[in-house]
Order: structure tokens, then sequence, then C-alpha cells
């Protein structure tokens, strides 16, 4: 499993759906930037980093590979969100 060792969350202002930014370091030696925390109908979601392709489509750059990781994830950036 992976150990999320260091979280940076900056809050966004304004009335916007994105909540926040986020970075993340993994181990202690690998970090992820550009998380954002987006406000939704069924609450906070944490979106991995991802850019705009040719066709118009949004697609992940950085992103975990299993439901387990992710919630690791999610839960150490909102856990962080919640802090501020």
């Amino acid at each position: 499993m992976i150990n999320i060792t260091n979280v940076k969350v900056i809050k966004t202002e304004g009335n916007f759906r994105v909540k926040g930014i986020a970075s993340i370091t993994i181990d202690d030696s690998f970090v992820v930037h550009d998380i954002k925390i987006i406000e939704t109908q069924n609450g906070l979601f944490v979106a991995m980093p991802s850019r705009k392709t040719p066709a118009g489509e949004f697609k992940d750059i950085a992103h975990p590979i299993n439901s387990e990781a992710r919630e690791v994830i999610q839960k150490a950036v909102l856990n962080e969100y919640e802090k501020n």
C-alpha cells in the first residue's frame, strides 16, 4: 500500500466548484501536484491532475491504479482540506 507522507492544500476563494488544489508526497519520494478538490451534489471529490486532449476530452496524467490507493489519496487530501 502507498504511504502519503505529506499533503499540502491551497483553498480557492470565491464561489467556485473547485474548492482547493492539493499536492501529495508519496513515500517521501514522489510528488503529485494539481490534485483538485471539487464540490459536487454528493459532497467533495478528489480529481487527479489532467490535461485536455486535441479532441477536447480531459485525460488524467497521474492516477491511482486501484481503489485502495485512490481511497488512501482521497482520505489524506480531504482530511488536510478539512483542517484548514
